[in-house]
């Protein structure tokens, strides 16, 4: 199977695992150059229960999400066309590395975009500048992830 088929089934399997749906988070937008997931607000998710804005482990927890999102794509482009077992092995060893999260306004609105990019792609590691906006455009937070791929 090319890459390019395999990016559906991937966004499925995101939207599909517990946490995510925990968050409530939706992959609206994923293909080679770019990652989108979506969510809405839910007390649930407050951290501050005065203000009613997001915990900042959540915010922490999208960017991260989205940000592994785009380097499993990454990842892909680099594979060609490989077989099914092999890519379940690969994408097991697949994790995060580092990431850092700048809070820039309290995550306040209805519905929330994340959205990632890859900065740099090499055979080990993946490195990706992600965004999380509000429903009104505003700049809640930005984050840059680095992302064992190989």
């Amino acid at each position: 199977m090319q890459p390019e088929q395999l990016l559906p089934y991937i966004a499925q399997v995101f939207d599909q695992m517990p946490f995510n749906q925990l968050l409530g988070l939706k992959v609206t937008g994923f293909d080679e150059s770019r990652a989108e997931v979506r969510f809405a607000f839910k007390p649930e998710l407050v951290g501050n229960p005065v203000q009613q804005i997001l915990h900042g482990g959540v915010i922490a927890s999208v960017l991260d999400v989205v940000g592994g999102l785009m380097a499993v794509s990454s990842a892909l482009s680099r594979l060609g066309d490989v077989p099914a077992a092999e890519l379940q092995e690969k994408f097991g060893k697949m994790s995060t590395i580092d990431i850092r999260t700048d809070y820039l306004r309290p995550g306040r609105g209805s519905e929330f975009i994340a959205s990632a990019i890859v900065i740099r792609s090499g055979n080990k590691v993946c490195v990706c500048r992600m965004e999380l906006h509000n429903e009104t455009g505003h700049h809640l937070a930005l984050g840059t992830g680095t992302y064992m791929v190989g």
